[in-house]
């Protein structure tokens, strides 16, 4: 599948997993977030970009010698 990142025709057709299109073949997404407290099983945490309802997966730590990319670039088309 590939798609005009940011729905701009101008740009070219790229991968659907190179870009945030909503238009994916899966519906798992991953999201960092900051958690607040803790309260039995429930966990209440900030920045997290999933609607009401959606069902969490996994739960893992944020380990930055793991989760960070230090050399990371990203395509002319998205700067």
């Amino acid at each position: 599948m590939k798609v005009h990142p940011k729905g701009d025709q101008s740009l070219p057709l790229t991968g659907v997993f190179a870009t945030r299109s909503p238009t994916r073949p899966n519906p798992i997404g991953v999201t960092v977030v900051r958690l607040l407290r803790r309260h039995k099983n429930v966990l209440e945490v900030r920045g997290l970009d999933a609607l009401n309802g959606t069902p969490v997966l996994d739960i893992k730590p944020y380990i930055p010698t793991h989760d960070s990319v230090n050399d990371a670039t990203i395509p002319q088309w998205l700067r």
